[in-house]
């Protein structure tokens, strides 16, 4: 395995979000990690990256604990895309994207052919191309993930992190993102996504991973693994799992509210002299 995890304690000062972790991305996967608000996914996205270092444990990459690797060297394997950016005032979209080629400029390399081609395919692959010379805190929040994401597929890395890759995107570019997510997982890559839609998340994923509340609670094909009774204890939500009439795969119905009939009032049961079993219109 390129990517995995053992004994890992992560934690934010003090405040300790998973104990004794173990973790292992199937290689030539699309892992997608899924789970309810603070149980741990991205805590768990940024310590694969090498962002957040364990308390405990290690992450190995290549056969190599990942923080023994040079930052370049990392920078080359594995690429990231974060929840949240900082951009840098005044800068282009063009040039944001041109840093991906960064772990690949060596002091005899500099900018090439090579690293035209790669930017021009990102920018390409994420619809940002028009954008080139936009600045890029002049963007919404939907055209800035679309840069980022670009500036992470420039990085050209067998193994790519996404951390909630479709936040601020409405639904239709939030599908164009994970179709081109799948696209790239079929040219060979590996991938590990954080996302929220759990139907998403079963479409998507060949590999899934459920957590709560700092542990791994299942994983495995979506098919195998996402039950009622999964959902109901992972993310306290009643529901029927039905096949998804496109994909095939399972899609996540939840339960129905239930209107009390006891609540409604005399006036609205007898109005216009109609019987109170009239239909509702909605």
């Amino acid at each position: 395995m390129r990517l995995y995890g053992t004994g890992l304690t992560l934690s934010y000062d003090k405040r300790v979000v998973a104990t004794d972790l173990d973790v292992t991305i199937p290689d030539g996967s699309f892992t997608v990690i899924i789970g309810p608000n603070a149980c741990g996914k991205s805590t768990m996205l940024r310590a694969l990256a090498r962002m957040l270092k364990p308390r405990a444990g290690a992450v190995h990459l290549d056969g190599n604990v990942i923080t023994s690797l040079p930052s370049k060297e990392v920078a080359r394997r594995l690429g990231l895309l974060p929840q949240s950016s900082i951009v840098p005032d005044g800068i282009t979209v063009a040039d944001l994207v041109g840093r991906g080629r960064y772990p690949h400029q060596r002091m005899m390399r500099q900018w090439s052919r090579e690293d035209e081609v790669a930017v021009a395919s990102a920018m390409r692959s994420t619809d940002v191309t028009e954008l080139a010379d936009r600045c890029v805190d002049e963007l919404s929040g939907g055209q800035r993930q679309r840069v980022w994401l670009a500036m992470a597929l420039a990085q050209e890395t067998p193994i790519l992190l996404l951390d909630e890759p479709t936040t601020f995107l409405d639904i239709a570019h939030q599908i164009e993102v994970l179709d081109l997510c799948a696209d790239l997982h079929e040219q060979g890559r590996t991938l590990v996504a954080v996302l929220h839609d759990l139907n998403q998340a079963c479409r998507y994923a060949t590999h899934l991973i459920v957590m709560r509340d700092g542990r791994i609670v299942a994983e495995g094909d979506p098919a195998s693994i996402v039950t009622a009774d999964l959902v109901r204890e992972v993310f306290d939500l009643r529901c029927e799992i039905i096949d998804d009439p496109q994909s095939g795969t399972p899609l996540i119905v939840p339960e129905t509210r239930r209107r009390s009939t006891a609540s409604a009032t005399p006036a609205t049961a007898t109005a216009s002299g109609m019987a109170a079993t009239a239909p509702l219109k909605r």
